[in-house]
């Protein structure tokens, strides 16, 4: 079993989403350096703008430094949000979109059942 934290969703998301980099032109870049190559699973954590900028807000309030792409303006993360939930909705056999506003316990709860459903896949 491989984990990584980021694959070319990402790349639709934040670099076509966010940058309006056309999502054709990712897709053509994708099938050439890794063609059928796809995860068997994608976790999305799933969380409104409106909550991961509150979350952003109180952890720079105890110090913490913003990144290149939280310093982004709201419109960014929605696009990037929609960009995420399209290829979600696309397809529904790799995702598995878990409601990241939820409390860290459900959340964590809840990935925990998702990774448990897929080993139970593959075995």
């Amino acid at each position: 079993m491989v984990l990584c934290d980021r694959f070319t969703d990402a790349t639709f998301a934040y670099q076509g989403g966010g940058h309006g980099v056309p999502l054709q032109r990712i897709a053509a870049l994708a099938g050439w350096v890794h063609a059928d190559c796809q995860p068997d699973r994608t976790f999305l954590f799933d969380v409104p703008t409106s909550i991961s900028h509150a979350r952003l807000s109180a952890a720079q309030a105890h110090g913490r430094t913003s990144d290149k792409f939280e310093r982004e303006e709201q419109a960014f993360f929605e696009r990037v949000r929609a960009v995420y939930l399209d290829r979600a909705r696309a397809e529904p056999k790799r995702f598995r979109v878990i409601d990241s506003s939820a409390p860290i316990a459900h959340v964590r709860r809840t990935l925990a059942d998702c990774i448990d459903e897929l080993a139970q896949e593959v075995s």
